[in-house]
């Protein structure tokens, strides 16, 4: 049922993002900002981590995840460590996932070859 409901709540913001991207004139990096912006704002609110335990990995593993996660570790580094953890917090909170992507894609660019759009 876990699964289920993953794929279920990723699809349903998965749609929402695309319908989003299809209807209005924004593009992809502008919706990823807001992404990032809405799940740290849900943090900040109170809404996203009862959302996400509820949800799992379908409302953890978007970019709306990401951005609660990033709000999560500057607020906990605020509370340890003062003024300083508002600049280190998110890094702290979000270092694997951006390890791991800058990795993987640096390992893609060696298998495939990249070439930029005219």
């Amino acid at each position: 049922m876990d699964y289920l409901k993953a794929f279920l709540i990723g699809g349903a913001i998965c749609a929402v993002v695309q319908i989003l991207l299809d209807k209005t004139k924004l593009l992809p990096g502008r919706v990823m900002v807001i992404l990032v912006c809405l799940g740290s704002l849900l943090g900040a609110i109170g809404i996203y981590e009862p959302f996400s335990k509820w949800a799992g990995a379908g409302a953890t593993v978007p970019l709306t995840g990401f951005g609660n996660a990033l709000f999560k570790g500057i607020k906990e580094a605020l509370t340890e460590e003062g003024f300083i953890g508002l600049f280190k917090g998110g890094f702290t909170a979000s270092a694997v996932g951006i390890s791991a992507a800058l990795i993987f894609s640096y390992i893609a660019s060696l298998i495939f070859n990249p070439k930029m759009k005219e």
